[in-house]
Parts: structure tokens; C-alpha cells; sequence
């Protein structure tokens, strides 16, 4: 498990999470809040190559309530 950022913003129902390094995590992946919580699943990766975004989408469908918070993937 490792860090991946913290979501900015949300946009179109989706979290947006800066990502802390250019390693990034595939479509698809599990991601967990800080309590080792699933929250979602990273549905696209976009942005520029050395530090790019994703969008994660939210198992409970609010995405605004995890904003400001740190995701890691599994």
C-alpha cells in the first residue's frame, strides 16, 4: 500500500487527487482513506506526465466529503 496524494477538488461526481510522485497507480485500483477505509476506485489518470491526476470514483457516491483528505492505493 502506498500513498498517492490528496484530493483537491471534485469534479462530475468524481474526487481529484494531485499525485504526490509520477508513479501511477493503474485504472482500477483500490484506493483506502487514512483508516484503511475503501473510499473508491481510480476510474482515469490525466494531467501532465511528471506529476499527473486521477479521478477516483466514490463508493458512496460523495465525493465532496473527501476533500482535503490523503489516499492510498492498494
Amino acid at each position: 500500500m502506498r500513498r498517492i496524494g490528496t484530493v483537491s477538488r471534485t469534479a462530475q461526481g468524481l474526487a481529484i487527487v494531485r499525485l504526490d510522485d509520477d508513479d501511477t497507480p493503474d485504472i482500477g485500483t483500490m484506493v483506502l482513506d487514512e483508516s484503511l477505509s475503501t473510499v473508491g476506485r481510480i476510474v482515469d489518470v490525466f494531467g501532465p506526465v511528471d506529476r499527473p491526476y486521477v479521478a477516483v470514483t466514490a463508493d458512496d457516491g460523495s465525493p465532496a466529503r473527501l476533500v482535503g483528505s490523503k489516499l492510498y492505493a492498494r
